[in-house]
């Protein structure tokens, strides 16, 4: 079940409640579901009852429970709990996460693109400065409003340098740009008229305080866009870095580790096929590699195709610290589209999110192919999916803020 899926389970309880009299309400338009917050549980979350309860005339926590009762009549739903002043925590059944990764490897790098993207919709004007930090931002928002279905201007208070449109990608022509829209008057004349525009917004964020340049594409770009637009940016050689501190590099990595674990799983005759995914637990799982954190990037050219665990002392039992949950990996892919459509304005909350999804993705990709001598089962192939789920919302996160996903890292 996708999220989208669920918002019309969850608005298919509401009208229940309805037609049975237990809520005087109009049924809203759209439910939003998101990851569960702090002091939430299960796959996702909704706040339908508090926005309901006044409507209804009824405490949040009683609109709530009404509704828990209605969700629980669906089939995909395994749980509802009611936390806080009346959140509502949905776990659903096994098979709503192959539904939700099935969905991601159908439409690939478009998950999460606005149905028509790019052929219709409300015509923007972007103003911006001729400053690189201002043109950057415009352009990534440009990219993330027309997978939405915008269609999207750029104008610039001075043309830019030509070497930020051959060093970053900015500032040149976009043949995905409206042109002004004509009437015919008479015959076959054909008269250039004003663009009438839907949404004229501005983009000044704090300036870069160093020209970002000397990073080259990648680098600066996400130098750029990863801090809030009132927060300053930092230009410095700490984006450049391989390793773990570098958010840029985490998200990078995670995809290229993705990838190589589909060709590693090809070299072993299986295929990424999605299914239940379970948290996988076991002394084995917390390791890759000699003394390895299962979270901790190690080169992919160094990860074998047969990985045979390092001895672990022996445990009573297995601990969280031995437990690779996905619900979360699961929770963010989720949330992708609704991100999307939060991002027109303010791409860091994509690249945010990115993070997010590649911290959540590392964890999982020790535990994709078998141990030793063991077979492909159908529990790798789920595993394998939900990787490949993730490395491509992670490649379409990064092709909208203008950054390359690399095969290899």
């Amino acid at each position: 079940m996708t999220p989208v899926e669920l918002s019309r389970t969850v608005l298919h309880a509401v009208r229940r409640a309805v037609d049975a009299g237990e809520l005087s309400v109009t049924v809203p338009e759209r439910a939003v579901v998101t990851p569960p917050g702090p002091g939430g549980c299960g796959d996702f979350a909704t706040n339908i009852a508090l926005q309901l309860a006044r409507a209804a005339g009824q405490p949040p926590r009683r609109v709530a429970e009404i509704l828990r009762a209605r969700l629980l009549d669906e089939h995909r739903v395994a749980d509802v709990v009611v936390t806080g002043p009346g959140f509502l925590n949905l776990r659903l059944e096994g098979t709503a996460s192959a539904d939700l990764v099935g969905e991601i490897l159908r439409r690939g790098r478009r998950y999460g693109h606005g149905v028509g993207s790019g052929s219709s919709g409300t015509l923007v004007l972007l103003r911006c400065p001729a400053e690189v930090r201002a043109v950057v931002v415009a352009d990534a928002i440009a990219r993330v409003r027309r997978s939405q279905g915008d269609l999207v201007r750029v104008q610039y208070d001075g043309p830019p340098p030509v070497e930020w449109t051959s060093e970053l990608g900015v500032g040149a022509a976009d043949p995905h740009e409206p042109r002004p829209r004509s009437r015919t008057d008479g015959g076959d004349v054909h008269v250039n008229v004003h663009v009438n525009v839907d949404l004229d917004l501005t983009v000044r964020p704090v300036p870069a305080p160093a020209d970002p340049l000397p990073l080259g594409r990648v680098a600066a770009r996400w130098a750029l866009l990863y801090p809030a637009a009132h927060d300053r940016p930092r230009i410095t050689r700490e984006h450049l870095v391989q390793r773990e501190t570098n958010p840029l590099f985490r998200v990078r990595y995670a995809h290229a580790r993705t990838r190589a674990l589909l060709r590693n799983a090809a070299d072993l005759g299986f295929h990424p096929e999605p299914g239940p995914v379970r948290p996988m637990s076991g002394p084995e799982h917390a390791t890759s590699g000699a003394g390895q954190s299962a979270t901790s990037p190690v080169p992919a050219a160094t990860s074998p195709v047969r990985r045979t665990p390092t001895p672990a002392p022996p445990a009573p039992t297995p601990t969280p610290a031995h437990e690779t949950d996905v619900t979360p990996l699961l929770a963010l892919l989720g949330d992708h589209p609704r991100v999307l459509g939060a991002a027109q304005d303010a791409p860091d909350r994509l690249a945010r999110h990115l993070v997010a999804v590649a911290d959540a993705t590392l964890p999982l990709l020790p535990a994709v192919l078998p141990l030793g001598e063991e077979k492909p089962s159908a529990a790798h192939r789920a595993r394998l999916a939900l990787a490949e789920a993730a490395g491509t919302v992670l490649a379409g996160g990064l092709s909208l803020l203008g950054i390359d996903a690399p095969e290899h890292l």
